[in-house]
């Protein structure tokens, strides 16, 4: 999976709409008991946050969330919430942590699942679209059977992620807009990602290079080493030697040379240097024999 840093602002965004605007709803018009009614407030663009309908719904649904941090223990508060409240809006949320929790720990298999129990609750979650379809597009091999069918399925899911993100995403009122706009972008970025990926792995090496463009130009913020590397590589197949070079480059600089995305950025760079006329390998590295 990519990009470990952003899967913890991905997980604590999560955490935050889990967290927020899952009490009981109250009658229209009506505040808590005691409580004063807030002030009405623009929320960030998206869906309205998901909220339990009773207190023992409220009351289990905080008991499940504790588990975030274990993604078996995830996956079974989920199951177990949604057995006993198959009618509630915050199963999504329940499943979609799970989710996330299982690509924390790189789990591809059991996050899929839990993205699939998402997108039979919610089928424009963005979140889950990313995740389905980057498993998909990840662990599909050339000698899979049913290869080419996996490969539509998860461009399909990634470009129709990309038509949600901006409508779709469930934030609670209060959210930092710039927090919101960080995690589209990041989404955005992934989904593009994934059709680049996808389109490299079927040979149409000019219209990856396309897609990754927009990948690595969605989220600048912080550059997706993997998306620069396959950029390169996608340039290198085209025989464009000099700009698959300068995104090797770039890739090898984000990147740390005991990593399997560093490695490769490394051996990609020291195969270019020695078809760019002049090109010199960096002090530090070694070309090939």
């Amino acid at each position: 999976m990519k990009r470990t840093a952003m899967l913890v602002g991905t997980l604590a965004l999560t955490a935050f709409v889990c967290a927020a605007q899952t009490q009981p709803a109250a009658k229209p018009g009506a505040a808590p008991q005691g409580a004063t009614a807030p002030a009405p407030a623009t929320p960030p663009q998206g869906k309205r946050p998901p909220q339990a309908k009773t207190t023992p719904e409220y009351d289990a649904y905080k008991a499940a969330v504790a588990s975030i941090g274990d993604a078996a223990a995830m996956q079974k508060a989920a199951d177990d919430f949604a057995t006993k409240f198959p009618d509630s809006e915050l199963r999504v949320l329940l499943y979609r942590a799970a989710m996330n929790s299982a690509q924390n720990v790189n789990n591809a298999d059991l996050m899929m699942k839990m993205g699939e129990k998402v997108l039979a609750l919610d089928a424009d979650d963005p979140e889950a679209l990313v995740g389905v379809s980057q498993v998909l597009a990840e662990r599909t091999q050339d000698t899979d059977l049913d290869k080419d069918q996996r490969f539509d399925q998860a461009t399909k899911l990634a470009q129709h992620a990309l038509e949600t993100i901006d409508t779709d995403i469930t934030v609670p009122p209060g959210t930092p807009q710039e927090k919101v706009d960080g995690y589209k972008s990041y989404l955005r970025s992934t989904a593009y990602s994934i059709v680049g990926t996808l389109q490299y792995k079927r040979e149409k090496f000019s219209d990856a290079e396309v897609s990754l463009r927009k990948s690595i130009d969605a989220y600048p913020a912080q550059p997706d080493p993997v998306a620069i590397l396959r950029l390169a590589l996608a340039l290198d197949k085209q025989d464009r030697y000099p700009e698959a070079l300068k995104e090797a480059n770039h890739a090898v600089e984000i990147t740390k040379d005991d990593t399997n995305v560093g490695k490769a950025a490394r051996d990609e760079r020291s195969r270019l240097v020695q078809l760019v006329p002049g090109a010199q390998t960096p002090a530090g590295s070694t070309p090939p024999k």
